[in-house]
């Protein structure tokens, strides 16, 4: 797995005005969790984020704060801004070793499947795998072969084999299929014969004082 070194600073003012300050210069207000420590308030530029956000890779973060020792994580969460979709907030978890962590994987579709040459279309539902393992063994990504999925066919969680990584999501998950275009599914609604339609019967109500 590939690593990203990334230099954050110690976030010593949590006031709301001064992190409304912080996000308009740039940068991003974060938390460092990690095992026996407290939690460590921090900050970094928003254009250090974008590699580990936009991207469908998992990467090991070697981060630094001040001028303390690297420290190695992972990006545990991230927060967007509704209106604007910029990130806002962001957590790591720092990682050891021999600890195993539960983190989620991208899924990377590979290949065409042949239900689409049958005129079917690709559904991805699933996006990324939760996931337990060791830091080693942490896959960049995880890789799914469409070349023999055929029209009407699906691949669940229950068909992925990782070596070393336990798979925490649902096996009955759909994670990619094959479906028919909508409009050859739905069925059209039938147009009623002229026997069919009933002629409209309007009632008479009571008489007005008029009429009377």
């Amino acid at each position: 797995m590939s690593e990203i070194s990334i230099q954050a600073k110690r976030r010593t003012i949590s006031t709301k005005g001064h992190v409304n300050q912080m996000r308009k210069a740039g940068n991003v207000p974060g938390i460092l969790y990690s095992k026996n420590i407290e939690p460590t308030p921090i900050y970094l530029a928003e254009k250090s984020l974008k590699p580990l956000v936009y991207t469908s890779d998992t990467h090991i973060v070697n981060l630094k704060i001040d001028d303390e020792q690297e420290l190695k994580s992972i990006l545990k969460k991230v927060q967007f801004d509704p209106v604007s979709d910029k990130i806002i907030h962001c957590d790591f978890l720092g990682i050891s070793a021999d600890q195993e962590i539960e983190i989620e994987v991208p899924i990377a579709l590979l290949g065409q499947a042949k239900g689409v040459k049958e005129g079917g279309i690709i559904q991805h539902s699933l996006h990324k795998l939760r996931v337990a393992c060791l830091p080693a063994n942490i896959p960049e990504h995880i890789t799914i072969d469409l070349t023999d999925l055929g029209l009407g066919n699906s691949v669940h969680v229950r068909d992925l084999k990782i070596e070393n990584v336990k798979i925490l999501q649902n096996e009955e998950v759909i994670i990619v299929s094959v479906v028919a275009p909508r409009a050859a599914v739905e069925p059209t609604a039938a147009v009623p014969t002229e026997e069919q339609i009933e002629p409209e019967v309007i009632s008479k109500g009571k008489k007005t004082e008029e009429e009377e």
